[in-house]
Formats: structure tokens, C-alpha cells, sequence
């Protein structure tokens, strides 16, 4: 009996021990490139050198600073205005797509009208085309516009994907609202409104939060629309801008790691600040007893 314990115990130890093994190895495996880019924006020179372990000999801060203090030919600060369009593009799109996301994602899943299901799966079929797909028609349309070279035309064209994205999302979130929640605001004085801006925008903030990221995110790194629209340095995102130091004869990789890293910075903090309203959201309310 104690040696089958002991034999039993012996197994749940090696168990362990191998699935610990594993996800080190996983966590080796994901954390390995992004060593290698820290290691390339550290070390001075733009050749990396082969090892096994890259580790910077010798850290240096130059590729950060020549990233930040680039100037055009009149002397603009370049990497603080393409950092301001950056942030202005993916923020305005994330607002756009929420704002107009949020009152018809609510009409999907609250009432019954005539062409709900047809939107609905109109909205699927949207999500199944790639947005560089519909680029050449977009820029005609920019150009007609004047909008082209613009932060403002780049949000127009982002937010043709983000909002139908989103409304398909926060749909799905209304849904799992109780309509309990509402009728009981409603028998309490509430209006319609009243109900859904006390009632279930707090019981949704969790979704919006989400989706605002996700929608903030995918304007923030897109690359090929931007390229595409935009022809001014003084108008570039930090996508464009990165794929400048790469080259066809040559690639200066010190600056791109360590421009990517400057990128990364921005939306990891978001992601974090978002992460604990999320969590605040999630154990905010109360149900009506």
C-alpha cells in the first residue's frame, strides 16, 4: 500500500515536472527573438553577430537615439510627429469604431427588425476580405476627397474595417446582458436611454474596453494602407517609418529594433491600463434583488 503511495506520488512528481518543463521551453522559444531584438537596438554597429546567446558586449544607446532625434531637411522633429500621427490615427479609430459600433451593435441584439440577420451575416462577410483588397478603390476615393496624405483619410479607411468588426463583437456582448437588468430599470422610472447608459454600458465595459484595444491595435500597426496613402515623411506612421530602415541593398537593423521597441512601448501600456479596468469592470454592478 505505501509503496503504490510512494509510486503514485513519484508519477504526479515527474508529471509536474515535465509539463513545467514544457512551458519553460515555450516561454524560451517566445522570449528568444525578442532577446535578439534588444540585443540588435543595444549594441552598436548595425551588423549582428552570430551566437547562440545574444547578449549585447558592449550596450550602447546610439540606434535609440538616432531613431528619436531624427529631423527632416527644415528641421522638424520627424519621430515626435509621426509619433503624434501614430497615436492620433489609432486613437480616433478606436473612438470612431466604438461610437458607432456601440448603438447599432445594441439595435442587433435587442430588437427585431426587418433585415437584422441579413446585416448581421452582411457584417460576417465583411470580415472575410483582407483590407488591402479594397486599397485602389479607397485611394481613388481619398483622392477625389483631397484626403490623401492626411491622418484624417487614413482614420476614414481604417474604420471601414474596425466598425464592422466591432459591431459584430459588442453584439455578442449586449446579447449576454439579462434583459432582466433593463426591464428592471425601466419599472424603476428609466427610459430606454436611461436604461441602456446606467445598466448595460456598465455591465459592458469589459467588451468595449476590449474591443476599443483591438481596434486601437490594428490601426496602430497596420502598414500597407498607410504605405500606400501617405507619401510625406512629415505624415507617416511608425509602421511606414520602420519599414524605412530596412532597405534593398541595405538594412539598418539596430535602428529598426530599436524603433521597434519604441513602437512596442505605447500599446503595452495601454494593454496594461486597459487590463485592470477590465478586471474592474468585470466585478462592477449589481443585479436588482
Amino acid at each position: 500500500m505505501i509503496a503504490g503511495e510512494r509510486q503514485g506520488g513519484l508519477r504526479s512528481t515527474l508529471l509536474e515536472l515535465s509539463v513545467h518543463l514544457v512551458l519553460l521551453t515555450a516561454v524560451v522559444f517566445a522570449l528568444y527573438p525578442v532577446l535578439w531584438v534588444v540585443t540588435l537596438a543595444l549594441s552598436p554597429g548595425d551588423a549582428p553577430e552570430a551566437r547562440v546567446l545574444p547578449l549585447p558586449t558592449s550596450p550602447s544607446l546610439e540606434h535609440f537615439e538616432a531613431v528619436v532625434t531624427r529631423t527632416s531637411e527644415q528641421g522638424t522633429w520627424l519621430f515626435g510627429l509621426q509619433l503624434f500621427n501614430s497615436l492620433v490615427v489609432a486613437g480616433a479609430t478606436a473612438i470612431v469604431a466604438i461610437a458607432i459600433a456601440t448603438p447599432a451593435a445594441y439595435a442587433l441584439a435587442r430588437f427585431d427588425f426587418v433585415g437584422a440577420r441579413g446585416a448581421t451575416r452582411t457584417l460576417l462577410a465583411t470580415q472575410m476580405f483582407p483590407g488591402v483588397a479594397a486599397s485602389i478603390p479607397l485611394y481613388m476615393l481619398l483622392n477625389v476627397l483631397g484626403l490623401l496624405d492626411t491622418r484624417t483619410g487614413l482614420v476614414l479607411v481604417y474604420a471601414t474595417t474596425a466598425v464592422p468588426f466591432a459591431i459584430f463583437q459588442l453584439r455578442g456582448a449586449f446579447e449576454g446582458i439579462p434583459k432582466d437588468l433593463e426591464e428592471a430599470a425601466m419599472v424603476d422610472g428609466a427610459t430606454r436611454f436611461g436604461a441602456f447608459a446606467r445598466v448595460v454600458l456598465p455591465a459592458a465595459r469589459p467588451a468595449l474596453a476590449v474591443t476599443g484595444l483591438f481596434a486601437f491595435m490594428t490601426a496602430w500597426n497596420e502598414f500597407i494602407l498607410a504605405a500606400t496613402f501617405l507619401s510625406r515623411e512629415e505624415a507617416y506612421t511608425l509602421p511606414v517609418v520602420l519599414q524605412r530602415y530596412v532597405g534593398e541593398y541595405d538594412a539598418q537593423w539596430g535602428a529598426f529594433a530599436a524603433g521597434a521597441i519604441l513602437v512596442s512601448v505605447p500599446v503595452m501600456g495601454l494593454f496594461y491600463a486597459l487590463q485592470r479596468h477590465l478586471v474592474g469592470g468585470l466585478t462592477s454592478g449589481g443585479v436588482k434583488g
